[in-house]
This record gives C-alpha cells, sequence and structure tokens, in this order.
C-alpha cells in the first residue's frame, strides 16, 4: 500500500495533479475540501457541526476534520493506497493523521511538496479566479493572506516529515505534463 501526502501553497497545483497521481497509481484521492462539501451538503451529522464552524468564520477544529478523514478512510478498505491532498496542514494533524494511519497497519510513504515562487501561484490563481468564482481567487491581498498562513501553519510540515525521512520536493513550474512526470519520477521510486 501506497499513501502520500501531497501538499503546497493555494495554486501550486495539487488538486490537478491529485488527479492524475490518482489514476496512474490506483490511488483513492482523499480531499478535505470535497470531505466539507459533501458532508455539509448532504447535512451529515459532522457536515452540520463543520459547517456551524465555517458559518461563524471559524476554522474547523481539528478533531472533527480527522473524525471526517476517517470516515472517507473506512469506505474505502479495498484500496491500493491513498493520496491525501490538503490534509494535514498543521503539525497537530500529521500527528493525528499518523496515529490513524499506523492504528490501521499502514504508514504514510511520502509526503510530496509542489514548490513554486509566490508571485507564479499568485498570477495562476487570479487566472483561475475569473472562472472559479471563488471569490478568495479574486483578490491578491486575500491570496497573499493565505500564503502567510500556509507558512505559519503548513510550512514546519516540511520538517516535520524530513524528520521521518518521508520529504520529498518537486519543481511545481512547468507545464502539467511535466509537473506529473517529475511526481511520478518520485513515486516510482517509492515502489
Amino acid at each position: 500500500m501506497i499513501n502520500i501526502v501531497l501538499f503546497g501553497k493555494p495554486g501550486a497545483g495539487k488538486g490537478t495533479q491529485a488527479e492524475f497521481l490518482r489514476t496512474k497509481y490506483n490511488l483513492t484521492h482523499i480531499s478535505t475540501g470535497d470531505i466539507f462539501r459533501f458532508n455539509i451538503k448532504n447535512e451529515t451529522p459532522l457536515g452540520k457541526e463543520a459547517k456551524s464552524f465555517i458559518d461563524k468564520g471559524e476554522l474547523v477544529p481539528d478533531a472533527l476534520t480527522i473524525k471526517m478523514l476517517q470516515d472517507e478512510v473506512e469506505k474505502h478498505p479495498g484500496t491500493a493506497g491513498f493520496l491525501f491532498d490538503g490534509f494535514p496542514r498543521t503539525v497537530a494533524q500529521a500527528d493525528e493523521l499518523d496515529a490513524f494511519i499506523i492504528s490501521k497497519g499502514w504508514q504514510i510513504t511520502a509526503t510530496i511538496g509542489l514548490e513554486a515562487d509566490d508571485d507564479v501561484l499568485v498570477a495562476r490563481l487570479l487566472e483561475r479566479g475569473k472562472t472559479s468564482g471563488r471569490a478568495d481567487d479574486q483578490d491578491e491581498a486575500l491570496i497573499r493572506n493565505r500564503y502567510q498562513e500556509y507558512n505559519e501553519k503548513t510550512a514546519p510540515l516540511i520538517e516535520y516529515y524530513k524528520k521521518q525521512g518521508k520529504y520529498y520536493s518537486v519543481d511545481g513550474i512547468g507545464s502539467i505534463a511535466d509537473i506529473t512526470e517529475r511526481l511520478s519520477l518520485v513515486i516510482d521510486k517509492l515502489n
């Protein structure tokens, strides 16, 4: 079983690349954003609880996020592996994910960070904002604020996974095919 954490700043191409990697390696793609949207739309008990925080402009607590993620993992008992996209975002979440994965008799195989210059990513998000309808992709100040949040809370995951010998950095600039090729080179070495 191969379990990969894919992360990078907003606009780094995680969602785009996750789709290629999911298909190529027969992985189950777990996107916390998708899980949140599904649970909220379907008014599950967890979705209602998450929505109560979101409606107040608050972050969904780690314990609730982990519970949703665990429920999603449990839906795929025969998978060849998981591709975690957008989770973990903090060291505390990484600890929780490790504990959960280990309890299943698995491990995180690798964490791959898509690296790109902020100015390039801002341009990507502003372009995406023209069609996505997402307000947070249409305002450069909001985008840069998201990067500050990433630097403070998510960037420490690099050290966390480096200490485990599981961190790989991949250049996230170039064509989609070039980036997919770089990611595949890393993953192929893991098998």
